[in-house]
């Protein structure tokens, strides 16, 4: 007989059948476009000066795994949002499952395995995209798959947590404002962190995703040195593992009367 969690994914699955095309602009248009107009656009202007401060390769190449891990953190918000505010309080579809022998925990391994299949998915496809624009510089690149779905996951597990509290979407526009956005720029994905201020840039290297980025990054060309990577995946399973356990507590808490 299946785990309980198992028919949780499986309800994900028969949901995802029936949208599936309204990812598709999300999951290949835009890598497109964004390694078109950075990558090649602007890449060709930066690749007449940038020299060595981007390791001696060109932007394209130097921005593709990074966007690949950005891409990762934008899905997993975006997954764990507004979809579990429709389970928890539109929709009421926890409520429902609660009905039936399955349990919280149920729930979140389900709903959290899936957001993980599909980072799989994004990332699978991402590294396709970079592939056919010449940004894949060795065969470890493959890694970056997992990598990027760790880095991903990072914040989906975390941001399922805080999502489970939340009764409105108001919080979710300042998550995306004042987290996403700012971890999207200024996180590695687009320039180096030393090129940041000093002061800003221990902030940087705390975040999920810059690790996420330096490891996506070092795959993607080889250059990955094995403590530095041990180090970042460590900081991103960190990040999971405690996302997972405080996202079992407060969907207790929201749904256990």
């Amino acid at each position: 007989m299946a785990s309980p969690a198992v028919r949780v994914f499986e309800h994900n699955i028969y949901v995802y059948r029936r949208t599936w095309r309204g990812t598709l602009f999300q999951t290949f248009l835009t890598p497109v476009l964004f390694l078109a107009a950075m990558g090649l656009g602007l890449g060709g202007l930066i690749d007449r000066q940038a020299g060595a401060a981007l390791g001696g390769v060109p932007y394209m190449v130097f921005l593709a795994p990074g966007l690949l891990a950005a891409q990762a953190m934008q899905t997993a918000a975006f997954e764990n949002t507004f979809p579990v505010m429709a389970k928890t309080t539109w929709l009421k579809t926890y409520d429902a499952m609660l009905a039936t022998p399955l349990r919280v925990r149920d729930l979140i391994l389900g709903d959290l395995g899936w957001s993980a299949t599909r980072l799989v998915i994004v990332a699978a496809a991402f590294l396709v995209v970079m592939a056919v624009f010449g940004a894949v510089r060795s065969p470890s690149a493959l890694l970056a798959i997992p990598a990027a779905a760790l880095t991903g996951f990072a914040f989906a597990a975390p941001i399922f947590a805080f999502s489970a509290t939340q009764r409105n979407v108001t919080l979710f526009n300042a998550l995306f404002r004042f987290g996403i956005t700012p971890l999207f720029l200024f996180s590695g994905t687009f320039f180096p962190v030393d090129r940041l201020p000093a002061i800003i840039q221990p902030v940087a290297y705390v975040t999920p995703l810059y690790h996420g980025v330096s490891l996506t990054r070092g795959l993607s060309l080889g250059t990955l040195d094995t403590a530095a990577g041990l180090i970042h995946v460590a900081v991103l399973a960190a990040f999971s593992i405690g996302g997972v356990v405080a996202g079992a507590y407060t969907l207790r808490r929201r749904l256990v009367k």
